[in-house]
């Protein structure tokens, strides 16, 4: 990666305050009802990881997600858990308590000792279970919070004969609660506009280091809740960029682009190793690491323009990456930067593998699943599902003596005027990345002929994937498809009706600021709109009696 680190980039980039004044107001927005949203594997295994330290291993399956509008953090929002989810988790969180308690760990991370390592210390215990939840819970606890888990770990203790043993129960009724596994939104009336309400300062640092972290408030970003500072103007900024100059940014930005990209798919991907010998888990593993790589690189160290993903020829190798791409990898083992020449079509992340494999059959490649990917992930446009008794048998027929590439059995299969259509949409598109077959390997030939991989996108043409990259990157519905579905990763929710001005101000305000990443996240960090919450009549009743 470019030597300059993440932390000064940042501070270049912000380091006139002069940025949080310029430009347009923000537009009011009325916001959405407050929420809670189930934490994904990766936020729960970080949880974890910097309440109580990286050797504290989360042993269990997950539920997975579900994706709603096109992003897993929209539809934890809307995800339960199951009895079968919950009893997973009640085994991890047993697992994990056992863990903090044991020989190895409970010098470091119980923060006092009982008088009486075989009898119940109700004092030692409270406080111990007072400091985690704390940091479990994203606040601090009442004592009607703690007064249970602290009667637990008593009884165990007693029962067992073990002080730690019991404070395992306890911290494992911490781990198994929905004040942790799920973010909740507490509101309180704003003192600022009477009758109304805003997030607490806790639910309002909550949201904040789970969008640019993917992880929990750190102990700083909760002491700024606990004095009341993140909720000022210039406290909240303050926080923001603090936590954008950390290296923890590269994790958040990560994560989203995770979720954008479709990249949980990467667990199910498979491919038929007669034809494609070179596939593996550990390519496939090394593809989704080095889009992740180039996208950080790009937009982070380098702090470059966005659209400039779809057509760099920068990016990282590994040696088994570099037998897949056709290029020699000095490194025997781990990563190292590369550069495709001038007129390689290797150009983008469109011609990553982490793209033409997903985005294929296990035994073909697929103009039209990489088409529909490029309108649907990338251009945030839905197109339709296929009629359920569409025949598809001349397009699987790789074979075929007669139509002997995509291209040819493509057009055939579209004079099925109930195929025609979708196919419009998405076969121009994906038609451009035909050199690269089922496992993402460069080819200029399917079966003899000759692969013409020219097409169009909205009237757009190009000649190949190299300038389907660069149609992508002058297109003004990636842009406002990358606006949107960060917001929509931040907040875990959809627009409102009402936010349709906001929506136009933040793409304008990314415009203006280069299309750089960093100052998109916070611009919408720093916002009204990310925190703004509406609370129905009745609840203000309730709060009010």
């Amino acid at each position: 990666m470019a030597s300059r680190s993440i932390k000064t980039t940042i501070l270049s980039l912000f380091g006139a305050a002069a940025l949080a004044a310029c430009g347009p107001s923000e537009p009011p927005t009325a916001g959405a009802p407050p929420q809670a949203e189930r934490l994904s594997e990766a936020q729960y295994r970080q949880s974890i990881s910097d309440i109580f330290g990286p050797d504290i291993k989360v042993a269990g399956r997950f539920e997975p997600g579900i994706r709603k509008n096109g992003l897993l953090a929209v539809g934890d929002s809307v995800i339960a858990v199951s009895p079968a989810g919950f009893e997973q988790y009640d085994s991890m969180a047993r697992g994990i308590a056992s863990q903090i308690v044991d020989d190895k760990h409970r010098q470091t991370l119980i923060p006092c000792a009982p008088a009486e390592p075989k009898k119940a210390d109700p004092a030692c215990a409270k406080q111990a279970l007072a400091k985690y939840g704390r940091l479990l819970f994203r606040r601090p606890l009442n004592e009607t919070e703690l007064a249970g888990p602290t009667a637990m770990a008593g009884t165990a203790a007693d029962t067992i004969g073990d002080f730690y043993a019991g404070l395992a129960y306890g911290l494992a009724q911490l781990l198994d609660s929905p004040s942790f596994l799920f973010r909740k939104d507490a509101v309180e009336p704003d003192p600022d506009n009477q009758g109304k309400f805003r997030l607490t300062a806790f639910s309002k640092a909550s949201r904040l280091s789970f969008f640019l972290w993917n992880a929990p408030p750190d102990d700083e970003l909760l002491r700024a809740a606990e004095s009341g500072e993140i909720q000022t103007r210039g406290g909240l900024a303050k926080q923001v960029d603090r936590m954008l100059a950390s290296p923890r940014l590269e994790a958040g930005v990560r994560a989203f682009f995770i979720d954008f990209f479709d990249f949980d798919k990467f667990d199910a991907l498979a491919k038929d190793p007669m034809i494609y010998p070179v596939f593996s888990t550990k390519v496939a593993r090394d593809a989704e690491e080095q889009t992740l790589r180039t996208i950080t690189d790009e937009l982070i160290t380098r702090n470059g323009d966005y659209r400039d993903i779809f057509t760099t020829r920068r990016t990282f190798m590994t040696r088994n990456l570099g037998i897949v791409y056709r290029v020699r990898v000095a490194s025997e083992h781990g990563w190292e930067p590369y550069e495709f020449p001038a007129g390689d079509q290797h150009a983008g992340i469109l011609t990553q593998l982490s793209f033409t494999e997903l985005h294929s059959h296990p035994g073909r490649s697929s103009a039209t699943l990489r088409g529909k990917a490029v309108r649907e992930i990338l251009l945030c446009e839905q197109v339709p599902m296929p009629p359920a008794n569409v025949n598809f048998t001349v397009v699987q027929e790789t074979n075929n003596p007669v139509y002997k590439t995509a291209r040819e059995r493509l057009t055939a299969h579209r004079t099925d005027p109930t195929c025609a259509g979708c196919h419009k949409l998405v076969d121009p598109i994906g038609l451009g990345l035909e050199n690269f077959d089922g496992a993402g390997a460069y080819r200029d030939l399917e079966n003899g002929a000759p692969i013409d991989a020219s097409g169009d996108i909205d009237g757009i043409h190009f000649s190949n994937a190299a300038e389907l990259g660069k149609a992508i990157h002058d297109d003004p519905a990636a842009v406002s498809c990358l606006v949107e579905s960060v917001f929509r990763y931040a907040a875990g929710r959809d627009f409102d009706k009402g936010e349709k001005e906001w929506r136009g101000w933040i793409a304008k305000q990314f415009a203006a600021d280069g299309y750089k990443l960093p100052a998109l996240l916070r611009r919408i960090a720093t916002s009204k709109a990310f925190y703004a919450v509406t609370v129905s009549d009745q609840r203000v009743k309730e709060a009010q009696r």
